[in-house]
């Protein structure tokens, strides 16, 4: 399939927000970014929007306790590990939902079914996830092999699954990975080749038909991940400008096969809210751009294969300073494609 990733900087956002009322953080998302929305992570509300938790429903032999999450080797396990392969092997994603429980956002969405030009959804990636979810010992599954091996079948039946639904309210889907633990690549924490990350990303990534992206918060080896199937590399623009800058050869490659960039540029803190606006992000923004411009990539070319994003979610925020967020993003990226879409 081939993938149109001309966004022109329309803005969306990471996934989280700090409401509690999924119905208000609907509109509130719809409200600001009219073009692509994204549904709502809301771990305010539940645990069990939180990340990690989010995409655990249906794991074999998932416990969720104390805010914690772990797989226990009860008399279950073993039929629900031969279900969830079979289910990979057929690309049967049906019996791997993300139910209203665990994500009211993305099921109230529901309610502007045919009324939005695209939408865009999100998932814990495979390194994140398998580092955060422990076995019975205490050991993170991604280095078990059974469960490592597990870790991006399922993720990828949960992303095909989310497609699916958006698919049913808007015709243009976008759905992100999100892998903030990419920022321990290489340290002696994180013992996964580089190899190893690539695939189990784009084992993931091979269940989205459509636009895929990857958000990391920080910095990290961005080589890496432009190196995957992705088409859209989201970044904290605002915090780490000068991280994707330095790997110049890596993302003219990626530019020059049709991938995009998201540029979070809105911070997410309020205190660096309080002192920005329109003028001053656009004037970072362009700064961010510049590194990229003097090696030879044309600056209209990354606007028009560009999104605005916050710097990351927002569930850290007031509902106030949240929608604050969303208004100076809509009104940045009004202003820049006056600017310089043609």
């Amino acid at each position: 399939m081939v993938i149109d990733t001309r966004f022109n900087c329309l803005p969306t956002m990471i996934g989280s927000l700090p409401h509690t009322d999924p119905e208000k953080a609907c509109r509130v998302v719809t409200r600001y970014l009219k073009d692509l929305p994204a549904w709502p992570q809301l771990p305010q509300r539940s645990f069990l929007e939180d990340m990690n938790a989010q995409y655990s429903e249906g794991f074999p032999g998932i416990y969720l306790h104390d805010r914690r999450i772990s797989v226990q080797h009860t008399a279950t396990f073993q039929p629900e590990l031969e279900k969830l392969y079979t289910a990979f092997l057929a690309n049967d994603a049906k019996n791997y939902p993300t139910s209203r429980g665990y994500a009211y956002g993305l099921h109230n969405m529901e309610i502007f079914a045919g009324r939005l030009p695209a939408i865009k959804g999100q998932l814990v990636g495979p390194l994140t996830w398998g580092l955060s979810v422990t076995d019975g010992n205490g050991k993170a599954i991604i280095y078990d092999d059974i469960l490592g091996d597990a870790v991006p079948k399922f993720l990828r039946l949960k992303a095909a699954w989310q497609e699916e639904k958006l698919s049913r309210i808007a015709k243009n889907t976008v759905v992100f990975l999100d892998e903030p633990y990419m920022t321990a690549f290489g340290s002696a924490t994180f013992t996964l080749s580089r190899e190893k990350v690539i695939a189990m990303i784009d084992e993931v990534l091979q269940g989205i038909k459509g636009t895929k992206g990857i958000h990391c918060c920080a910095n990290t080896d961005w080589s890496v991940l432009l190196a995957t199937g992705t088409d859209i590399i989201s970044f904290d623009t605002y915090n780490f400008a000068a991280s994707l800058s330095l790997y110049p050869a890596e993302m003219e490659a990626f530019l020059n096969r049709g991938g995009a960039v998201a540029w979070g540029i809105v911070p997410n803190t309020v205190e660096a809210l309080n002192k920005e606006s329109v003028n001053s992000l656009r004037d970072r923004l362009e700064d961010a751009m510049s590194p990229f411009v003097k090696k030879g990539i044309p600056f209209k070319h990354l606007v028009e294969h560009g999104l605005l994003t916050p710097s990351c979610g927002l569930a850290g925020l007031s509902e106030e300073m949240a929608e604050r967020v969303l208004e100076l993003l809509a009104d940045l990226s009004s202003d820049i494609r006056a600017k310089y879409s043609s």
